[in-house]
């Protein structure tokens, strides 16, 4: 790993947390509200990648239905669905292990659950920055999330690592010029494969 490395960022759906059940109960919620099957393996793996914007949009096809489901997901909002959420074995240890040395970040397509995740868990202390999908005009796969890392920090891209567990984290940190590092996903394209995440203090020479 380069010396001159100084931030460390993470997604946070697959790598700092298993919110995959979190998402099923969410959108089949809003599917069974509207009278929908639920999701498929395939919407689910879809649904988990993107934003909610691009997720209902791929699970809803008729475009009332749609509108009506935004209606309601706003009202409805994504709390009740947190405690599905399970935080990966070893986050709080390598983040306390990396810091303050490296400066940390996240870089979601969450919207506005995002800082009640890090607070309900509270690990919202151990993240100098938080980039969501609120926060850019073009969420993942598009760069500007990590973008953002690398200008707040004033850093260059190669200085900077990104956890991902896929595709679309994969896409944003080659088009960033960002060192991927992947996470449980051996079918992505990247710079080191890790399994654990106490593996990324080894990939800093802690």
């Amino acid at each position: 790993m380069k010396s001159e490395l100084k931030v460390v960022a993470f997604d946070c759906d697959g790598v700092m947390f298993d919110s995959r059940e979190a998402n099923r109960a969410y959108y089949n919620h809003l599917l069974e509200r509207f009278h929908l099957p639920e999701m498929t393996p395939e919407q689910l793996a879809y649904s988990h990648m993107h934003t909610v914007d691009e997720a209902l949009a791929f699970l809803i096809s008729d475009s009332a239905t749609l509108e009506a489901a935004h209606a309601y997901r706003k009202q409805l909002g994504y709390l009740p669905f947190l405690k599905y959420m399970q935080m990966e074995p070893g986050l709080v240890e390598l983040l306390e292990r990396i810091r303050p040395r490296y400066k940390t970040a996240v870089a979601t397509n969450r919207t506005d659950t995002m800082a009640h995740v890090l607070t309900d868990n509270r690990i919202d202390h151990l993240f100098d920055l938080v980039v969501c999908a609120l926060d850019v005009t073009f969420p993942k796969p598009h760069p500007e999330a990590l973008n953002k890392v690398v200008a707040h920090f004033s850093v260059l891209p190669d200085e900077v690592i990104y956890v991902g567990d896929s595709q679309v984290d994969e896409m944003a940190a080659r088009q960033a010029g960002i060192f991927f590092v992947a996470y449980r996903n051996p079918e992505l394209t990247a710079d080191r494969h890790i399994r654990q995440l106490s593996e990324v203090a080894d990939l800093l020479d802690l």
